[in-house]
């Protein structure tokens, strides 16, 4: 399987910036689909943003044009640019990947999430 190892949380205060970074633990021969999630206390999980197969990019309406979400092939993580962060941005971030890796055999489908990390924005 691949594991999702998340980082880059913490507790800034508004408009300050932070850069989530979500490492994998092998390397990906394909990706379906990845992107960012996020839910706040009481709240459900909700898409921040993605990025498809085709290597388009989705934001949710709330977030367009603070964040920025990018991918380095080569070190197999995806990032999570956010500035300008506003206290309703508070939540728990997790990182989502559908894809295929190379066991040295076949190719193997996968669905990951990390564990998620916190980030708190203070006004």
């Amino acid at each position: 399987q691949v594991q999702l190892v998340e980082s880059g949380g913490g507790l800034v205060q508004a408009g300050e910036s932070l850069r989530l970074s979500c490492a994998a633990s092998r390397n990906i021969f394909s990706i379906n689909a990845m992107g960012w999630y996020r839910q706040a206390p009481g709240k459900q999980r909700e898409l921040v943003a993605a990025i498809s197969s085709g290597g388009s990019i989705n934001y949710a309406d709330f977030v367009k044009g603070r964040f920025t979400i990018s991918r380095d092939n080569a070190k197999n993580t995806m990032y999570l640019q956010m500035n300008r962060l506003k206290p309703e941005d508070t939540a728990v971030y997790y990182c989502n990947v559908d894809g295929k890796y190379f066991t040295g055999s076949r190719y193997s489908s996968f669905v990951s999430w990390g564990q998620g990390t916190q980030v708190t924005v203070s006004s």
